[in-house]
């Protein structure tokens, strides 16, 4: 019994903090916004070169899930 407490403490508390963890990082995404500059940076960072187009594009795309998370 005294070992049963604290790993069925340590289960909810996992469980808590990362329902926590995904719950806050949503709510930081909903409200990112980001200027081209930053998105052209953050796209060279993971490779990627992209073009004017596809900037408006990625730049488009991303008001959109914004304007679709802020109708929720």
């Amino acid at each position: 019994m005294d070992i049963i407490i604290p790993i069925i403490t340590l289960i909810i508390g996992l469980a808590g903090g990362f329902a926590a963890g995904v719950w806050f990082l949503k709510r930081q995404m909903t409200n990112m916004t980001m200027d081209p500059k930053q998105m052209q940076t953050m796209a060279k960072q993971m490779g990627l070169n992209l073009n004017p187009k596809q900037m408006q594009q990625a730049n488009r795309m991303m008001q959109n899930m914004n304007v679709k998370k802020g109708k929720k």
